[in-house]
């Protein structure tokens, strides 16, 4: 009988076990959210200088052959347009636009899922109603939504990337792993 307590055991309500469950799936949500973002930051941001040094010192390097005394300067020219070509690229991409925005959308989905996990392992044990508790799920549901509406999209591969690294254990804290 589920409802009989053992020594150490809380009866707890259905109505409590589904609101635990829906935080759980906030928390398993936010982490893939909050590691698929964090991953597309990365990446937006590796590319920002990936494509941003170059720029810079081809361009010095052109202005500077500029002064050189070469037929008809072929080398400032060659120099200038793949700086040109570089440059479009980055103002088409805006690699650091992009890292920033995932940067700050997985920062969010990992905020919330430290609130959720709170949640569920402090605030659902206190004494709190069912009522209370409903409303507090449901707020965080809400806040989720609402990352999800603001959010950029997350590239599928930078999803790929989290997931592997979630099953890896990536995600896990060395406390949650110790036996009591």
């Amino acid at each position: 009988m589920a409802d009989k307590p053992t020594t150490n055991e809380k009866v707890i309500s259905q109505t409590k076990e589904e609101i635990i469950k829906e935080a759980q799936r906030i928390e398993q949500d936010t982490l893939y959210s909050a590691k698929g973002h964090l991953t597309a930051a990365h990446f937006w941001s590796a590319l920002h200088f990936r494509l941003g040094l170059p720029t810079s010192v081809l361009a010095a390097i052109a202005a500077a052959s500029a002064f050189l005394k070469t037929d008809k300067n072929v080398v400032a020219g060659s120099i200038s347009t793949l700086v040109a070509a570089l440059s479009a690229m980055t103002t088409f991409l805006n690699p650091n636009a992009r890292a920033a925005a995932h940067l700050q959308a997985g920062n969010s989905y990992d905020a919330l899922r430290n609130k959720a996990r709170i949640f569920r392992t402090i605030e659902c044990w206190g004494g709190d109603s069912d009522s209370v508790l409903t409303k507090k799920v449901k707020d965080l549901s809400g806040e989720k939504d609402k990352l999800n509406r603001e959010s950029p999209q997350p590239p599928r591969w930078a999803y790929q990337i989290a997931k592997k690294g979630i099953a890896a254990g990536e995600a896990e804290y060395a406390v949650d792993k110790q036996q009591p």
